[in-house]
């Protein structure tokens, strides 16, 4: 594991995106809730934010970090499922782990759910699009909100 005890705490998000392209008759199906195991895109939400918080857990030497939010969120299309994880944490190393973590157990939670109907499935495009951190700096001798510091990285 790398060690990252030098490194100041930051405010840090990360954005994740992929896709799970399907047939039209799949996302209608989904749309009219009739799949056979059930609510698809709440059971695919919840899968994400549990694995979101369990990344450590499932990626060897990735540090440990307590999550301040996590939010997966979905866009149906007539052939796809674009699925996209935030993650929020402050601390002395990236989330992009997490948010990557995230959108791969929604597809797969997906993919699960949809297979009885659909075997041309496939998850695609899997990735990092945005990362933020803020430095976070105390005023000296005052107790007034902290001053920060953005900075931003896309990954497109």
């Amino acid at each position: 594991m790398v060690n990252v005890g030098h490194k100041p705490v930051q405010r840090r998000r990360a954005l994740a995106k992929g896709k799970l392209v399907c047939q039209p008759a799949t996302i209608r199906a989904l749309k009219k809730r009739v799949l056979p195991k059930g609510d698809v895109l709440t059971v695919a939400q919840i899968a994400g934010i549990q694995a979101a918080k369990r990344t450590a857990e499932l990626i060897p030497l990735c540090h440990p970090l307590a999550l301040n939010h996590v939010e997966v969120n979905f866009r149906v299309h007539r052939a796809a499922i674009e699925i996209s994880c935030t993650a929020e944490t402050s601390a002395q190393t990236g989330v992009e782990m997490e948010a990557l973590t995230g959108v791969s157990v929604a597809a797969l939670a997906l993919y699960d759910m949809c297979k009885a109907v659909d075997k041309t499935m496939r998850i695609e495009g899997v990735r990092v699009v945005e990362k933020t951190k803020e430095t976070l700096r105390a005023v000296a001798a005052d107790v007034s909100p902290r001053h920060l510091e953005r900075t931003s990285k896309r990954a497109d």
